[in-house]
């Protein structure tokens, strides 16, 4: 299977899983080792035990190996290795605190997602304004 497709693969099994703030960057000119990494939040342990599951299991569907699948155990940050893409799956805190755009980020490529898939989860059951009037 091509990059394309396999990224759209990706993508799709993210998105079907309500994953939030995708991002999938081109890492062909950093290593030879992947082309794609993915990373993606959820909103728990268990969203992000289900998102990395539901990319798992598109790939078998699909006869994709997957190299590695690690994490699963807590669910704070899932990597699913399917060779030519490495996807993470992290709580939105383990994802800001190792920041793997700054590592991977340098060429981001242009995909076409859902726009709930492009939100950063921001939890909203906190009023965190100074305000006595609200």
């Amino acid at each position: 299977m091509d990059i394309q497709k396999m990224q759209r693969l990706v993508i799709d099994a993210l998105e079907d899983v309500k994953a939030l703030d995708i991002k999938v960057f081109n890492t062909s000119h950093i290593t030879g080792l992947f082309d794609r990494v993915i990373i993606a939040s959820g909103s728990s342990n268990r969203q992000t035990r289900s998102i990395a599951s539901n990319v798992a299991n598109k790939a078998r569907e699909h006869k994709i190996p997957i190299i590695a699948y690690e994490g699963e155990d807590t669910g704070e940050w899932v990597l699913i290795d399917l060779g030519d893409i490495v996807v993470h799956c992290m709580q939105p805190e383990v994802r800001l605190y190792y920041n793997l755009e700054e590592i991977w980020g340098g060429k981001p490529v242009r995909v076409k997602l859902l726009p709930q898939s492009t939100q950063p989860y921001m939890p909203s059951a906190f009023n965190y304004s100074d305000d006595d009037d609200a």
